[in-house]
């Protein structure tokens, strides 16, 4: 979960910086903004943006908390951020080809 849920951060943050913005990660709630910029960068569909968030919470709770996270949880985490990767890969190519 840890690593799916890295990589669609990761996706979230190459958008956002390559859109000319830097989160503060000093500030609570980063990661959080980070994954809600999707829809002003790429242009992602709302519905994602909740999915993407849903996955945030569920890794809180997991590394925080200590609870457990569902398989089916864990594997639509890992399709999501390999979708995520191709999307942001192809936003990189049209919009910011020397970065791709």
């Amino acid at each position: 979960m840890n690593l799916a849920y890295k990589g669609i951060m990761q996706c979230a943050l190459v958008a956002l910086m390559a859109s000319g913005f830097r989160p503060s990660t000093s500030e609570p709630g980063h990661q959080q903004t980070t994954i809600q910029s999707l829809p002003k960068t790429i242009g992602l569909p709302a519905q994602k943006h909740l999915l993407y968030d849903g996955f945030r919470r569920a890794r809180n709770l997991g590394d925080c908390e200590g609870v457990e996270v569902e398989t089916q949880v864990v594997v639509e985490c890992i399709a999501a951020a390999e979708s995520l990767l191709g999307e942001v890969r192809g936003w990189l190519k049209k919009n910011h080809a020397k970065l791709a």
